[in-house]
């Protein structure tokens, strides 16, 4: 099973993804990890994104469409992924198509969590990630000497610099000007699955399940 997760910046994707791929037994592919893997480690393709992501920007199609292309190749993904974070323009759709003609994917399943630019807002900007294994927590959760639930750092939650409010409302009026169209284009071409992403967790991956 091939699974695109789609919605704005903030929306909950990244969460569905990890509890989604546990439950269906198939692997989670989360380009926004990928990259700031990359900036964090140096690489050749972390240098040429890092001012790109800490502005708000969108990654160059090329980029992430090798990235991509390079990862369901391997035999991990074999038994079927979730895509987080990708495709997120027309271009990367289109790319997408061709990586999936080769795979002899024939139908993917897309799921398109949706939440209000508000709440959204409201979110990303309260929200810290942890420096060492990349898990979100609300800051008000956060204090001093705190230890990472996941993989015990201690003190290493930190606020991204894309998670800033400015940046924030920025990538949101990318998503609606160059990624809300791309939920278009799978239509027909994919079994599509609407949630309400202001629910709680559990709620949102149940109605998800439901429907799967």
């Amino acid at each position: 099973m091939q699974v695109i997760i789609f919605g704005a910046p903030g929306v909950g994707k990244g969460t569905q993804a990890k509890i989604l791929a546990s439950k269906l037994g198939i692997a989670h592919i989360s380009t926004g990890d990928i990259l700031r893997e990359a900036i964090k480690n140096g690489t050749v393709t972390g240098l040429k994104a890092k001012a790109i992501v800490e502005s708000g920007g969108l990654v160059p199609d090329e980029i992430m469409g090798g990235i991509i292309k390079d990862a369901l190749k391997e035999g991990k993904y074999q038994n079927g992924s979730i895509l987080d974070g990708f495709p997120r323009t027309k271009a990367q759709a289109l790319i997408l198509d061709q990586i999936f003609a080769e795979l002899s994917v024939n139908k993917p399943v897309l799921i398109k969590i949706d939440a209000d630019d508000k709440i959204i807002i409201d979110r990303i900007s309260n929200r810290l990630v942890c420096n060492s294994c990349g898990n979100i927590l609300v800051k008000n959760d956060v204090s001093e000497n705190f230890v990472c639930p996941v993989c015990n750092s201690k003190n290493s939650y930190i606020k991204r610099k894309d998670d800033a409010e400015e940046v924030i409302k920025r990538r949101l009026e990318l998503y609606h000007e160059m990624t809300a169209p791309v939920f278009e284009h799978y239509k027909d071409k994919a079994k599509i699955i609407e949630v309400d992403g202001t629910e709680a967790i559990g709620t949102v991956t149940r109605n998800i399940l439901r429907q799967i």
